[in-house]
């Protein structure tokens, strides 16, 4: 959805700074609430995970609301983190500081959600185990590319965008936009880039795993072939 409307958005603007689009204000009134809610989501999940008899961390689990509190701060911090920053600063710099100025830019940030599906996908595929499907293969690397293209590309394109715009090289952008719009893109591109790098790590582990257990099997196989013709 946020996607769809910021293909909207960002297509109907043909003055990247002075032209609006009203859907751009809606979506954000429409998306707030989401940013509140899932944080509560994630920490009901993550209290029922908790008191599931069985589950890996059953043993260790804290027994109490605070401690399951903190407890799930301290492990989803940078989400819970980005989702605040999102309703309190994002929220009203969008839609009151801006003046109605850069709804292109707005379009297109909404439309770094199109990586969401894939790392959705990739959870469910993990939740019901199955690391080692080729849906979750195919979903890793869908999911490399398009975290890579909609989310670590995304300022260096808004920039690059702005300097066409502006009539100034790539490399003069950053020079010549005010300071809290580059320290905003900081702000905004640290974590993807974290998150990038764990997805990275995630594709590296899945590919190189999946390849090293192949190499026993086939080994064992082997094995077992030469002993039945001895």
């Amino acid at each position: 959805m946020a996607s769809s409307a910021g293909y909207i958005i960002s297509s109907s603007c043909k003055d990247i700074i002075e032209d609006q689009h009203w859907l751009t204000s809606s979506y954000i009134l429409f998306a707030v609430p989401y940013f509140v809610y899932d944080i509560y989501a994630m920490f009901m999940c993550y209290w029922y995970k908790l008191r599931v008899k069985g589950h890996e961390e059953a043993s260790a689990a804290p027994q109490r609301m605070s401690s399951a509190m903190t407890s799930y701060l301290r492990r989803e911090f940078l989400m819970v983190l980005h989702h605040v920053v999102m309703v309190t600063v994002c929220f009203p710099v969008s839609v009151f500081w801006r003046q109605g100025r850069g709804d292109y830019f707005q379009g297109v940030m909404f439309m770094a959600e199109l990586s969401t599906p894939s790392v959705c996908l990739g959870k469910i595929l993990i939740q019901y185990k199955q690391q080692h499907t080729l849906l979750h293969k195919v979903n890793g690397a869908l999911m490399l590319i398009t975290f890579f293209i909609c989310r670590v590309l995304l300022f260096p394109y808004l920039y690059y965008v702005y300097g066409r715009y502006a009539s100034i090289p790539f490399y003069m952008v950053p020079l010549s936009v005010p300071w809290h719009c580059n320290l905003g893109a900081a702000l905004l591109m640290a974590p993807q880039l974290y998150w990038f790098s764990l997805i990275c790590r995630g594709a590296l582990r899945l590919f190189t795993g999946s390849s090293r257990s192949q190499r026993p099997r086939s080994s064992i196989a082997t094995s077992k072939e030469h002993h039945r013709h001895s």
